[in-house]
């Protein structure tokens, strides 16, 4: 109040959606008569949403990220507050089109600017798309398209290195590829 420190909170979180969302907890919860130094010690042992920017793993300094992204906001989202935690450093950006609209090539026309943030843009282009992903790829100044998942984490495996961060973003399994990426970066691939 009055531009005084009511707490501080030590987290983990990124990105401009999460501290909004803080805001909003700490307002709620004052609302709610709870003191906002109590609230921020409760956000501090908060550790996030599964799958929303979720760090699953640091490998040889290699950070491996999931994020159920769906659509080019949340995309772009993601990605700008990645991009403002981890300054210049690299990030290899993974996108499987899932959602339905993303399926039918209903934001193709945003997609490319959704991704300006990602020094590398991997597109898995499975058989079943029904739509060009080359378009997008040809778009993006470090864009290629994928057709396979174990051709994904060759690329990465091969080209990765420290200091850099894999973001996968999809709102399904993706055929298991984060736990296979995990394990051939753990089986020392990567650089």
């Amino acid at each position: 109040m009055d531009d005084v420190r009511q707490g501080t909170v030590d987290w983990d979180q990124q990105g401009a959606h999460n501290l909004g969302n803080a805001l909003a907890a700490i307002a709620a919860a004052r609302h709610a008569g709870v003191p906002a130094a109590i609230a921020c010690e409760g956000l501090s042992r908060f550790e996030g949403v599964k799958r929303r920017m979720e760090r699953l793993a640091v490998i040889n300094d290699i950070a491996v990220y999931d994020d159920f992204a769906h659509h080019p906001t949340a995309i772009q989202t993601t990605l700008t507050g990645l991009r403002r935690v981890v300054g210049k450093q690299r990030i290899f950006c993974i996108l499987e089109m899932r959602s339905n609209t993303m399926k039918a090539g209903v934001h193709k026309d945003s997609l490319a600017p959704s991704l300006s943030e990602a020094d590398e843009v991997i597109l898995y282009e499975p058989p079943d798309l029904g739509w060009d992903l080359g378009e997008i790829s040809r778009q993006l100044r470090n864009g290629r398209t994928c057709h396979r998942v174990a051709d994904i984490i060759e690329t990465i495996t091969t080209e990765a290195r420290a200091g850099d961060h894999i973001l996968i973003m999809s709102n399904g399994s993706f055929e298991g590829l984060h736990r296979r990426l995990i394990d051939a970066l753990n089986n020392g691939l990567g650089r």
